[in-house]
């Protein structure tokens, strides 16, 4: 489990490449054949970095439980298997595997006529794991050994018995949250490049895509964004701190059948001074908060959330008009400041900006999880204790009490009267989000252009499946308050009055937002006037938080009769509000 790749990584042709790519498909190494293969919890426990329920799922022989074994579990396989699987002289040759015991006895009659001797056997020299694209695409993240099979060790125990607990590499830049800075190859502790993990995931889940003229990926590690990009953007460029993330990036990009990206090897914005702006740049920076730079995958090398602070207010400067940067993100939090207000003030002028609070751990829980992904834990107690007290040493100089995690995007638009929203969402969400990003800076640009006058002139409909909830008292004639719940996207809540349950009850599209205010208020027999003068502030925050959805004027014909703008049983704080 401790052997990490070889220093000489593989090298394909584009078409032997395809020949791989092809028997892979094949033999069903793909998600949905590994999900089949392992079952749902040996799956689950693979992506955590376990491998004993998968080693215990693969002790047949077929095809796919070779290439499980070989690429995944990273175990020798005999080579008659290989082959029976692989155009294995050619993956060979290409460097994608190596041959361990005996040495080949090309020529003999033992050697079968595929050049294996007795007891030889094959094993891979970088990770190959199936990743699903969109639309069901297959695809194949390309990275080191042993750091996706580490267990509970964490990354540390990916290195080979003996080898020292600290890697020594500090760093400042962008070497991506899927670049490690473990090794046992000869002290070069800045190299290793991690595969595809939650972060990745996610950040790819958040991405608005469409199609772009160039993209960005900053901080590349083995390039599953650019993987995603290359889907949109007629021209991806992909940047990292480390030459050897960029080829496993290559090789990714390669393996995957994907446009190949330009690569340029630097540190945060460097190697994109000087170009054309970009109308998406994506980072899953190293955004750990640490003392020091002990991993280069992880930790940013800059005081604090420097790093993170830098990408955002760098990034206007590399953004065309309309175009996002989204990123991943961990911030302080400061005794004497609010988090909000700290991690807005790096928005640049001219951007909008959404900044959503995923999660918050005081600095003892913060400081125990890194610990715990470089394996210290497992070591010499005195020298966890020492790493424990150098991380709370660090915050306690910085007044750091906790540290938030989240996301980061960015638009750029030039307006005069920026939105900048930052908010603390805990709860579960729907990925993929990128269209709720994008219809979240859409629904900005309106509430920023409509007056209250003319919002009362627009149409607006319910969002797909929002339900109303009432809460109260069991039996209670009335409920104490009444909750509009979303069921997609970011599933948010808010409590509504009576009138605002109402009035997203009824939003169809059919009529403007005055016309059932007043009919609204022709049945409770309130004022209209009044109604009209004080709920825009109501309709704005569910226009806000994608409750509803302003539609084109001219898209509907006469609204239908007033009697229609009320539930039929007519009572507005009944009933569901969806769609």
């Amino acid at each position: 489990m401790g052997r990490v790749s070889t220093d000489a990584l593989p090298e394909p042709a584009d078409e032997s490449t395809r020949r791989l790519r092809e028997a892979l498909r094949t033999a069903r190494f793909t998600a949905d054949g590994l999900l089949e293969l392992l079952g749902a919890p040996a799956y689950a426990a693979l992506a955590r970095g376990e491998t004993v329920p998968a080693l215990r799922a693969t002790r047949g022989e077929g095809p796919l439980e070779t290439l499980v074994r070989l690429f995944l579990l990273q175990q020798p396989v005999p080579y008659d298997s290989a082959h029976s699987v692989l155009p294995v002289e050619e993956a060979l040759a290409d460097r994608w595997l190596e041959r361990v015991g005996e040495a080949p006895e090309r020529g003999s009659e033992d050697g079968g006529g595929h050049g294996a001797g007795p007891g030889a056997s094959v094993r891979a020299t970088v990770d190959v794991r199936p990743y699903s694209g969109p639309e069901d695409q297959d695809w194949w993240i390309v990275s080191d050994l042993g750091c996706a099979v580490g267990g509970a060790g964490g990354i540390g125990s990916a290195r080979d018995p003996g080898t020292s607990a600290t890697s020594g590499s500090a760093t400042s830049g962008t070497s991506g949250s899927d670049t490690s800075a473990t090794s046992d190859r000869g002290g070069d502790a800045a190299s290793l490049v991690l595969g595809v993990g939650g972060a990745s995931t996610t950040l790819a889940g958040i991405t608005v895509r469409g199609p772009v003229a160039r993209a960005l990926d900053l901080g590349t590690g083995s390039g599953i964004q650019a993987l995603h990009a290359g889907r949109s953007a007629t021209q991806v460029t992909a940047t990292d701190l480390n030459p050897r993330a960029l080829h496993m990036t290559r090789l990714t990009l390669a393996l995957s059948g994907a446009p190949a990206a330009e690569l340029r090897e630097g540190s945060l914005f460097e190697p994109a001074e000087g170009e054309e702006p970009y109308d998406l740049i994506v980072s899953n920076p190293p955004f750990v908060i640490s003392p020091g730079a002990r991993l280069t995958y992880r930790d940013g090398g800059m005081a604090g959330d420097a790093l993170c602070r830098t990408l955002v207010e760098r990034s206007a400067a590399h953004l065309a008009p309309g175009g996002y940067c989204q990123l991943l993100a961990n911030w302080e939090h400061r005794a004497d400041e609010d988090w909000r207000e700290r991690v807005s003030s790096w928005v640049p002028a001219g951007c909008d900006a959404w900044i959503v609070q995923r999660e918050v751990q005081d600095v003892t829980q913060y400081a125990e999880l890194w610990l715990r992904d470089a394996g210290d834990h497992l070591r010499d107690p005195a020298t966890y204790a020492a790493h424990y007290d150098a991380w709370l040493e660090e915050f306690e100089a910085r007044g750091t009490k906790a540290v938030g995690f989240g996301w980061i995007t960015l638009r750029r638009t030039e307006a005069e009267r920026p939105s900048v929203l930052a908010e603390e969402w805990p709860h579960p969400v729907e990925q993929p989000l990128g269209e709720v990003v994008r219809s979240h800076f859409e629904r900005q640009d309106f509430l920023r252009e409509t007056s209250d006058a003319a919002l009362l002139e627009h149409r607006f409909v319910l969002a797909d499946e929002v339900v109303q909830e009432q809460v109260g008292l069991p039996g209670a004639e009335d409920p104490e308050y009444v909750v509009l719940r979303q069921n997609r996207g970011m599933r948010r809540a808010t409590t509504v009055d009576t009138v605002g349950a109402g009035f997203a009850g009824v939003c169809d599209g059919t009529l403007s937002a005055g016309r059932i205010l007043d009919a609204i208020g022709q049945l409770l027999g309130e004022d209209p006037a009044e109604l009209r003068a004080r709920t825009p502030e109501s309709i704005r925050l569910l226009v806000e938080q994608g409750f509803l959805t302003p539609v084109d004027a001219g898209q509907f014909g006469p609204g239908a009769a007033v009697k229609n703008a009320v539930p039929g049983d007519g009572n507005l704080g009944n009933g569901v509000a969806g769609a």
